[in-house]
């Protein structure tokens, strides 16, 4: 499929996702949204994918919605912000969450507002090193969207989340290596070097163990102690009916790398 919007490669196992709108720091709009969604179920189709990187072209990764695109959806004459989350953030949101292979995310610049929380949605997310992170929603009398109020609080406990969207300030990428906030920040002349070095590691890994291993962890913040061990009891049946699972065993005693097929 042609995109207008993004660059999409498939190679050794990994597709990456490239938001290509550089002119406009990788703004959010519409289209965008519908293409990244064409994106996400093209590659969740195609059983060679084993990794999906995202990360953005030029400057920046994502400043977020782009708000003068002209294409918020009305109600009244007023814009219908949460009609927009709806039909076009929240599918991707979710796809993202409930996808069966790691998602590495490569922060080069800004990541803004819904930029932000795109970025969070990674399994592993590293950042250059003059990239930054800002919740910008209360600066413009907006609330926290894309899933913001979910990763943060999660990531960075509750005060540090609270800090982030009620001041609106940016936060450097090593300050948000500190704070775990993100896996690592490097050289930015070394991210996408990096990004891929930890993609290619995921794309020749037990993909069915790592989809599991992402489900295990997403769940777990609501989940008691009792239903997280049954979780991860149907988790471990399933993981121990692999392939990769007979492979890794085999490898193990044979001392020798595995080569996992992803099933």
């Amino acid at each position: 499929m042609a995109y207008n919007t993004l660059l999409v490669d498939k190679a050794d196992g990994v597709a990456t996702i490239t938001l290509n709108r550089p002119d406009r720091l990788n703004a959010l709009n519409t289209e965008i949204m519908v293409e990244m969604l064409a994106a996400l179920e093209e590659i969740e189709a195609d059983s060679a994918i084993r990794c999906l990187l995202i990360t953005g072209a030029g400057r920046g990764f994502c400043s977020g919605a782009d708000l003068a695109s002209g294409d918020l959806t009305k109600d009244g004459g007023l814009p219908d912000l949460g009609k927009a989350l709806h039909n076009n953030y929240h599918p991707v949101v979710r796809k993202l969450a409930a996808l069966r292979m790691p998602i590495v995310c490569a922060v080069n610049g800004p990541a803004a507002g819904a930029g932000m929380s795109l970025a969070l949605t990674g399994d592993i997310v590293i950042a250059g090193q003059s990239a930054s992170f800002l919740q910008a929603f209360a600066n413009i009398g907006l609330v926290p969207d894309a899933g913001s109020t979910y990763f943060l609080p999660r990531l960075v406990g509750a005060a540090r989340a609270q800090g982030l969207t009620m001041l609106g300030e940016p936060l450097p990428a090593q300050t948000a290596a500190e704070w775990g906030m993100i896996w690592k920040c490097v050289d930015d002349a070394a991210l996408m070097d990096e990004a891929r070095k930890v993609a290619t590691k995921f794309a020749r890994g037990p993909t069915v163990g790592l989809g599991l291993i992402r489900q295990l962890m997403q769940q777990s913040w609501s989940a008691t102690l009792d239903g997280q061990l049954e979780a991860e009891r149907s988790a471990q049946r399933v993981a121990g009916r692999s392939r990769d699972f007979i492979e890794g065993v085999s490898a193990f005693l044979q001392k020798r790398p595995a080569k996992f097929t992803g099933q």
